[in-house]
């Protein structure tokens, strides 16, 4: 009997000290390890999803330009359904072309480097010419114009992780940066 008393009271003193030790010693060794591997994929993330914003704007430049090309610079006669105004598909300087969304701005026969152009054309938001804070509801940021440029918001710089839109030129089609730290025209250090 007194042995069974014995391991029955061992059983309930509970961990030692150094069993405790050890098992903070390793939880803070897994911390120190799984920490920065889950910054980076959320790093990744952002990397992603400015990729998949690339991708979307040069699949939008190609489309506009193709229905420009296709409606041949023949005005429209009815206004755009979706609202705008009434679109002259010219693929001048100054053109505009009517989507189901809206009315897209256009340079040279590709959408312009603004809000009203690309980010429209390209649908990376949900509503047609976002405000700031609409483009930030859905995680971007943008210089506005010029050549512009497409941020993801959340990173350590968001003015860090973008890529760079320019408009089309004459006989030309438009400048999409590259989103690699290595470029001028893009840059993802601070995502």
């Amino acid at each position: 009997m007194n042995i069974q008393s014995v391991s029955q009271r061992r059983r309930m003193q509970g961990f030692t000290m150094i069993e405790l030790i050890v098992v903070i010693v390793i939880l803070g060794i897994l911390a120190a390890v799984a920490l920065p591997r889950f910054t980076n994929i959320q790093r990744d993330a952002r990397i992603a999803k400015l990729n998949a914003a690339r991708g979307a704007v040069q699949a939008a430049a190609a489309m506009v330009h193709g229905t420009a090309l296709a409606r041949g610079g023949v005005a429209d006669t009815a206004a755009c359904p979706a609202g705008g105004g009434t679109a002259n598909n010219a693929i001048g300087a100054a053109g505009t072309l009517c989507t189901e969304n809206g009315i897209i701005n256009m340079v040279n026969g590709y959408p312009a480097a603004t809000i009203a152009g690309i980010v429209n054309a390209s649908g990376i938001v949900s509503v047609m010419t976002p405000t700031a804070v609409q483009l930030a509801g859905d995680g971007y940021a943008t210089n506005g114009a010029g050549p512009i440029d497409i941020r993801i918001l959340g990173g350590t710089n968001p003015a860090q992780c973008f890529f760079r839109y320019t408009a089309a030129v004459a006989n030309a089609a438009p400048a999409i940066g590259a989103v690699t730290p290595a470029t001028v025209a893009g840059s993802t250090t601070g995502c």
